[in-house]
């Protein structure tokens, strides 16, 4: 049963890195007239990188959906750009005004996707071209997502852009992070063992798709 060992530590890290903050809301404690430029700039890095780590359990979820069917960094990488630009574009919009779509309707989208990406990676045998265009498409929506978390903190008018590119560079540092551990656990040395699919990769992938439909319908009542 040391096959089913990576699996387990994955689990175990991943509950210490983000359950002490499901409780936790993003919050700003500090005054930003009175912060240098500087400060502003790294007080929203900090807030976008939080919103991933520890506080956004449901797009830790897609990333690591992600990785696992593949669990390589260079395709991972391929498809973490394709989700950056995409919610890059969502996220920008959605704070100038653009589109506002209703909380209501996108949250349970992102949990959708979620599901999506987790039964995906059950029933194929690998990746498929399209997967790329699947998951620029989910990245436009968790845009919309991450929008709704910055609207309720609200921007700066001094430091607009400014402080919109550092909480999309947070939110790219915490994704990465995510992607890194868990190659670290398990595709540095069990992406090619035979075992790898039933062991980690199915098991790993019931468990977030069960997640993502609890979410699905807790979001829809």
């Amino acid at each position: 049963m040391r096959s089913a060992r990576p699996f387990r530590v994955l689990l175990a890290v991943a509950g210490l890195l983000l359950l002490p903050g499901l409780a936790a809301a993003h919050v700003i404690d500090a005054d930003l007239s009175k912060l240098s430029r500087t400060d502003v700039f790294f007080t929203y890095l900090k807030l976008g990188y939080t919103h991933i780590l520890p506080l956004g359990l449901d797009h830790v979820l897609f990333v690591l959906s992600l990785y696992l069917l593949e669990p390589r960094l260079k395709p991972v990488l391929w498809q973490a750009t394709a989700f950056t630009v995409a919610h890059s574009i969502t996220l920008g919009l959605a704070m100038y005004g653009v589109v506002s779509p209703p909380t209501s309707l996108v949250e349970p989208l992102i949990a959708l996707s979620i599901l999506f990406v987790a039964i995906e990676n059950i029933v194929v045998a690998k990746i498929n071209p399209w997967r790329i265009v699947v998951v620029f498409g989910f990245g436009l929506l968790h845009g919309l997502g991450f929008a709704g978390a910055l609207t309720s903190l609200g921007l700066p008018r001094n430091m607009f852009v400014e402080s919109l590119v550092a909480f999309n560079v947070g939110v790219e540092l915490g994704q990465i992070s995510v992607i890194l551990l868990a190659w670290l656990l398990i595709g540095r040395w069990a992406a090619d063992k035979p075992w790898y699919k039933r062991r980690v990769l199915v098991p790993a992938s019931v468990a977030i798709g069960l997640m993502a439909a609890y979410w699905t319908f807790e979001r829809l009542s």
